[in-house]
């Protein structure tokens, strides 16, 4: 049996799976981490198709997945794929399949591969709730058995394998009104299908468990792997992704919080990030992903795993926490289901208040009024007045630089405990071990893989502390939250806040960084602030096929929006308008990356509200999940807008519709004017 949910806690272990054959290409069973894509072209048209293919192949993907929404497309994946093969490319096709049965069956004759959906392969989603005994829940499942059994039989005639893709917001009304709209439902759409699969004896299998929120994602694959285990006595491959996770800085670091935090663990057999541009730019993020833990497996690489120094008491004893315990048993979170850790409020970090911002001051030569715009305050000179930005950080590091100023509004100083001066709102910090401080309200900042003896028994006799945590390990997720597991056991509550540093060269490589280590600590209810910190001022642009498509035009503003933005994916502190926004496919019925782009320009400023921008009725209303709106394709050149889940305006001609999103968001008193 697994120990939780994967092979350790504590360090990088990948999780054995069954090992799983599409066409030449094996998965799971501790074969490498694949990595696939979906084409946005229309499926009939031949050679649209096959052209995007060969692009996203030559940029690195092992796997390539087409819609096949009705029959007509099901049967013109032969074409493409002779189209492919003759052209020397011999890469796995996967058809995607949602609503039509009989296009998988045609498909599963084709290609190496279908995906096919729970949720809305026989069932369906009407949003009804329907209280079904227990004798009329077995017979709909019994219905079930028949439709898809022939499916699992044409595959393991052909030797096609499938993904069993369950997406949170397109849970059928059957699971939804026995298991609510849950991970855990999430879990039994997919069992119910394996079920069947496995009494047929086919096992080329490969499941997932998506949404649009990563907790949601995490929280589901984690069960799902339980629930196997239990079961089954052993696991099927997964496969990874956030759904609709947009485009931009936000798609790479929703994408990367929830296919980072499974990976950390372990869990992940092949990955896709879902972003709203072409998909070959999707395929450099997966690649950087996959980096990460493909250096973590050489032999004695500095890239292998690094224990946490968990020796945090002065003395042994029966309650002391020695280097040798992996992790506090039971475990003082549940990796299942979100709780925030309990910390004390020293000043407004932890307790109830929202997780907050550091910007790091320390290697400017100096810090002036103009220095802050990058974090969000702006000095009007003339005035004599600041302007603070709805992502303004909270709290900046100076190192043993001073002020001349007035800090504005609630920003408040760190700085080392040398140059501490006593000024209002400046606080000094520690290096634990080295430095000391007598001040109440102090910083304490620890590596948790070097010497932390004596240091929860400080903690606990220091109301006013804030402990700064960082993690020189490669596995810095699993060392941090081991660490904060034995903190917590141990009784210290005091506030955390996260350090992470990163010495990567692109701004890919660091958003991914960042979002992992960090984002992975706040899903599990760890971290009361963030602390980012890289080694460059000027970071490589992102590029592929020569076009640019990340950029940095300033380092700070960077490392501010990107706190933000992890904060914001992690649902830990709201700042700015959400968008939940699909990658667009061949059922895409408007240029989703355009509207995509306007709806943006036009909503920006609507700060905590959600916005889902979905190209096709597959990806809604049902996958917009807890959107507050919806612009959602139902026809060519047609959009249906949606205030939750509720039509509030249907076939609105695509050239008006954003107009129309407004005056809906208007009605419902979501606009607020740009001041």
């Amino acid at each position: 049996m697994l120990q939780q949910y994967c092979a350790s806690l504590t360090e990088y272990k990948r999780l054995r799976t069954r090992e799983v054959k599409i066409g030449n290409l094996l998965i799971g069973n501790g074969h490498p981490i694949r990595i696939q894509t979906m084409t946005t072209t229309d499926t009939m048209d031949t050679a649209a198709t096959v052209a995007q293919s060969i692009r996203c192949i030559e940029a690195g993907a092992e796997l390539v997945r087409i819609t096949a929404p009705s029959k007509n497309e099901a049967e013109n994946l032969l074409n493409i794929k002779n189209e492919l093969r003759a052209k020397g490319y011999d890469t796995p096709l996967i058809a995607d399949i949602h609503f039509t049965p009989n296009a998988a069956e045609i498909a599963a004759r084709i290609v190496e591969k279908v995906r096919v959906n729970p949720g809305n392969y026989i069932d369906k989603k009407k949003f009804d709730f329907i209280d079904y005994t227990d004798a009329e829940y077995a017979s709909e499942t019994d219905r079930i058995r028949q439709r898809f059994t022939p499916l699992v039989r044409i595959c393991r005639e052909y030797g096609t394998a499938m993904r069993i893709g369950t997406n949170h917001g397109s849970l059928s009304d059957r699971i939804m009104s026995r298991y609510g709209d849950t991970p855990i439902g999430m879990v039994e759409s997919a069992m119910e299908f394996l079920r069947i699969a496995r009494d047929e004896s086919y096992h080329q299998i490969v499941l997932s468990m998506k949404s649009s929120n990563p907790l949601v994602m995490v929280q589901a694959y984690r069960l799902l792997v339980q629930k196997m285990d239990e079961e089954f006595g052993e696991c099927y491959p997964l496969h990874l992704g956030v759904t609709e996770a947009g485009d931009g800085e936000d798609g790479r670091i929703k994408s990367a919080i929830g296919i980072g935090t499974l990976l950390e663990d372990g869990i992940g057999d092949t990955i896709r990030v879902s972003l709203t541009e072409d998909p070959e730019f999707e395929i450099p993020v997966c690649r950087d992903i996959v980096k990460r833990y493909s250096l973590r497996e050489i032999p004695n690489s500095k890239y292998q795993n690094t224990k946490p120094n968990l020796s945090l008491s002065e003395a042994e004893g029966p309650n002391s926490i020695s280097s040798d315990l992996q992790m506090p048993n039971p475990l003082p979170y549940d990796p299942f289901s979100y709780r925030r850790r309990a910390a004390t409020s020293v000043q407004h970090i932890g307790s109830h208040h929202v997780p907050v911002v550091v910007a790091d001051y320390s290697m400017d030569n100096a810090i002036t009024p103009k220095s802050l715009e990058q974090i969000g305050y702006t000095y009007n000179e003339a005035t004599d007045k600041w302007t603070i930005a709805d992502v303004a950080a909270d709290y900046i590091y100076t190192g043993n630089k001073t002020i001349n100023f007035a800090l504005p509004g609630t920003l408040q100083m760190i700085c080392d405990s040398a140059s501490y001066q006593g000024a209002e709102k400046h606080h000094p910090i520690v290096r634990w071990g080295i430095d000391t401080t007598s001040e109440r309200v102090h910083f304490v900042l620890a590596d948790v893989n070097q010497d932390t003896t004596g240091l929860a028994a400080y903690l606990k006799g220091a109301p006013g502390a804030v402990l700064v945590l960082s993690s020189s390990a490669a596995n810095a997720m699993q060392s941090i939250r081991c660490f904060l597991a034995a903190l917590t056991s141990e009784g210290a509550s005091c506030p955390v806040l996260l350090k992470t540093e990163s010495s990567d060269n692109t701004v890919d490589e660091q958003l991914i960084h960042f979002a992992t280590d960090c984002g992975g600590l706040f899903l599990d209810g760890f971290g009361d602030g963030i602390w980012l910190v890289n080694a460059s001022n000027s970071l490589e642009t992102s590029k592929v096929s020569g076009r640019t498509y990340l950029e940095v035009k300033s380092n700070k503003q960077f490392l501010n929006n990107t706190a933000f933005s992890i904060l914001q994916a992690t649902r830990t502190r709201i700042s700015k308008t959400e968008y939940i926004s699909c990658p667009s496919c061949g059922r895409t019925l408007f240029d989703l990356q355009e509207t995509t782009a306007k709806i943006r320009a036009a909503t920006n400023h609507l700060k905590g509200v959600k916005i889902a921008i979905m190209g096709c009725i597959v990806n809604g209303p049902g996958e917009m999940a807890d959107a507050d709106f919806g612009y959602v394709g139902s026809g060519p050149g047609k959009i249906t807008l949606y205030k939750g889940k509720e039509v509030m305006k249907r076939n609105v001609p695509s050239d008006v519709a954003v107009d129309e999103l407004i005056q809906l968001l208007r009605e419902s008193e979501a606009w607020v004017e740009v001041s």
